[in-house]
């Protein structure tokens, strides 16, 4: 068997080389300056980060899941309420409602793009139901416009869930400047990642963004005066630092990103009963997970990793098989677009500094697992 290096799903280390002295930079003046909780690089960051999501306000969180949990907090989503989730994304979505005491109402996906099926919506909407999370998923934009519509005419909040969305366009326009608010993970595998964790709350609501600033900090107007009960959910400076230069270059990233996935789709068209994500024609697609269907998911995941190329599955189970979701009441079959895709789906690796020669590896050997009823044993 041909090999190159191995090759990783995300390659962390490689983005680190290529902006190495800017981060080290970046990292020694936080040192210095010794302000390591809100300090002004936090502010910085707020600014230019609402400049790239179109918005009015940025706010700086310690998680994707805390600037979900945060938000719904700020809308006053609590026990007794429901809010609509999409079958098919990662848990933390869910786990933001369950955190404020709320219950998770699920909605099937769209087969094709994996994204929330709007017409499913409004058949789920009831007297409970306080808001919606549309996820962006793997970077491209759910249909926001007749989501919108259909909140509106209903009373219910929209927050986005753009934590796999750094960058995508719907319409033109970015995600996570759409709903009531947008929220942004920054975990380091993402576009756009930290060297930690950390996340973003958008909002062109300015009393939204005082609230949730307010909320992020122990419910403090200022030192010591407490109008709210809130939480410990802020930005260490560090990583403000570090993102605000990362940002610079992510355009340049999600442009390479897409030029890869260009490549795996032209060199896999045709290839065994491999089939693709869909493209909305109302969004930009950023790439922050290529994926691929087969009904010969797990034999083919198996043969990649003997042929050195690492992969992912972006999800095995979906959250309402979950155990820590039995108490929702939902059973297999509820969802089975959801349900057929965790069977099927398989994250190709994917990160800006892909090679050609990688891409063609991986091809080559997606490409002679089919040609061979059992390759290599498999």
């Amino acid at each position: 068997m041909r090999r190159v290096n191995a090759i990783p799903l995300v390659d962390l280390t490689a983005q680190y080389a290529t902006i190495k002295d800017e981060i080290d930079r970046a990292v020694q003046e936080v040192l210095g300056r010794c302000n390591f909780i809100l300090g002004s690089q936090v502010q910085e960051f707020e600014q230019s980060f609402a400049r790239f999501a179109g918005v009015e306000h940025a706010i700086a969180v310690s998680n994707g899941l805390d600037a979900l949990r945060l938000s719904l907090m700020a809308v006053d989503v609590g026990p007794g309420d429901e809010v609509i989730v999409p079958a098919n994304t990662y848990i933390a979505t869910a786990l933001a409602v369950s955190s404020v005491g709320a219950r998770p109402v699920f909605v099937d996906c769209d087969a094709s793009t994996y994204n929330i099926d709007v017409g499913l919506i409004e058949a789920a909407i009831n007297g409970h139901v306080h808001a919606i999370i549309p996820v962006h998923l793997t970077g491209q934009s759910a249909d926001m416009d007749p989501m919108l519509e259909i909140a509106e005419r209903h009373g219910l909040y929209v927050v986005e869930d753009a934590a796999q969305a750094h960058g995508t366009l719907y319409k033109g326009r970015p995600c996570g400047s759409m709903g009531v608010m947008g929220c942004f993970s920054f975990y380091p595998g993402k576009n756009l990642g930290a060297c930690g964790d950390a996340g973003m709350v958008t909002t062109n609501d300015s009393d939204m963004a005082e609230r949730l600033r307010r909320l992020r900090n122990y419910g403090q107007s200022f030192k010591y005066e407490h109008v709210g009960k809130g939480l410990n959910a802020r930005m260490d400076t560090l990583q403000a630092a570090i993102l605000r230069t990362k940002l610079r270059h992510l355009k340049r990233w999600n442009e390479a990103r897409a030029a890869h996935a260009e490549k795996y789709r032209e060199l896999l068209s045709g290839v065994g009963d491999v089939v693709f994500q869909q493209r909305a024609p109302y969004s930009s697609h950023i790439y922050h997970l290529f994926i691929i269907e087969t009904d010969q998911r797990d034999a083919l995941r198996k043969y990649l990793e003997m042929a050195g190329i690492q992969t992912g599955i972006h999800y095995p189970k979906p959250i309402h098989l979950q155990e820590a979701y039995a108490d929702t009441g939902y059973r297999i079959g509820d969802f089975p677009c959801a349900e057929r895709l965790a069977g099927r789906i398989l994250s190709l690796p994917m990160f800006p500094e892909l090679s050609i020669e990688q891409i063609h590896y991986v091809v080559d050997e997606v490409r002679t697992f089919f040609n061979n009823a059992h390759p290599h044993g498999v």
